[in-house]
């Protein structure tokens, strides 16, 4: 058995990640490289599409028909979320570089501006889909 370095046995430890409470700055610097990831595999879909869409008017349409698909345009909006996400908590983290905003009060409130702001840019463009 393993011991620590006063001599007690150490036992494992279970950690129960749902019971972790981030706080909201480290939420978003996780959703920042998730954002990232997602953003690395849906940028090629949506350039394709950008291309098929430029090609001639049938394919044009065929694309423009794509936004008559719930699923669809749940996509895309997941995609112009992690788009929004991405860019302002990379404008965030690049402000704390240079000691904008490092602050723990500033940290926080600048990261509920990033979650929200993510938020409401989706929105708008939702209620421009419509």
């Amino acid at each position: 058995m393993k011991k620590d370095p006063i001599g007690f046995p150490v036992r494992p430890v279970f950690l129960n990640l749902a019971q972790i409470q981030l706080p909201v700055g480290a939420l978003t610097s996780i959703l920042h490289r998730i954002t990232g990831v997602c953003l690395a595999v849906g940028v090629p879909f949506a350039v394709y599409l950008l291309d098929l869409s430029l090609r001639n008017q049938q394919a044009f349409a065929r694309v423009t028909g794509l936004f008559g698909n719930h699923a669809f345009k749940a996509a895309m909006m997941f995609l112009v979320w992690t788009l929004a996400h991405h860019i302002l908590a990379g404008i965030r983290h690049m402000l704390t570089d240079v000691n904008v905003g490092s602050t723990l009060h500033s940290g926080r409130r600048s990261a509920w501006s990033v979650n929200i702001g993510g938020l409401a840019l989706v929105l708008l463009a939702a209620g421009a889909m419509l």
